[in-house]
């Protein structure tokens, strides 16, 4: 899954007709109606607000729109397929549309409201999210240096130290290869370092 790289406004002008799309990250549902009601309220004088989310992912996926009060179809529907088209999750757009008095029909409703979507994504960049483990690898402080030295050599990304007894590395590890981490951790200490599993996280990379 994609998320979008930040937060981010854009706007277009089509006949006369201002269409100012707003898109955020958010977490879950709550999050996603904050952010419209936020806009909302920044933009009380528009006529329609409209709404595109996707949370979650494959095992959970939601996925809303809203057209409020354009013709069915003609707005959220559209902006729901760019997000989809995309593979986003944990999005929420919002398009306010501010009416200039000519009428564009429902296809041209449609281009504008997924058209303005499109081009404020393209404004804002996107990210993958990839789900990680993070693995705890203790070792002594005069193994330590080593063992920092070749984790920043290798494809693993450290998260961070703790120094105690021992020193503890945080290391996220894609969830696909976990075994291949194992087997490069056995190789570089002889086998006698070991990875505890420390549960998921997601990371956002380019």
């Amino acid at each position: 899954m994609r998320v979008i790289a930040r937060d981010g406004a854009h706007e277009i002008e089509i006949r006369r007709s201002r269409f100012v799309c707003t898109v955020a990250r958010v977490g879950d549902v709550d999050a996603a109606a904050a952010v419209i009601a936020r806009v909302r309220k920044a933009g009380p004088d528009a006529r329609h607000h409209c709404t595109a989310l996707r949370i979650g992912d494959s095992g959970g996926l939601t996925a809303r729109s809203n057209d409020d009060g354009e013709p069915a179809g003609t707005a959220g529907v559209p902006m729901l397929e760019v997000l989809a088209r995309r593979e986003l999750t944990d999005v929420v757009a919002v398009v306010s549309r501010w009416f200039g008095g000519i009428k564009l029909g429902a296809g041209g409703l449609a281009r504008a409201y997924s058209g303005v979507l499109s081009e404020t994504l393209d404004k804002v960049g996107e990210l993958r999210r990839v789900r990680h483990r993070e693995l705890l690898v203790a070792a002594p402080h005069d193994r330590a240096g080593r063992l920092e030295h070749d984790l920043r050599n290798s494809p693993y990304s450290l998260r961070q130290q703790d120094y105690g007894a021992d020193v503890t590395f945080t290391v996220a590890v894609p969830e696909t290869a976990v075994g291949d981490f194992e087997t490069w951790l056995a190789e570089i200490s002889g086998g006698s370092l070991e990875a505890i599993d420390a549960g998921a996280r997601d990371l956002y990379l380019p």
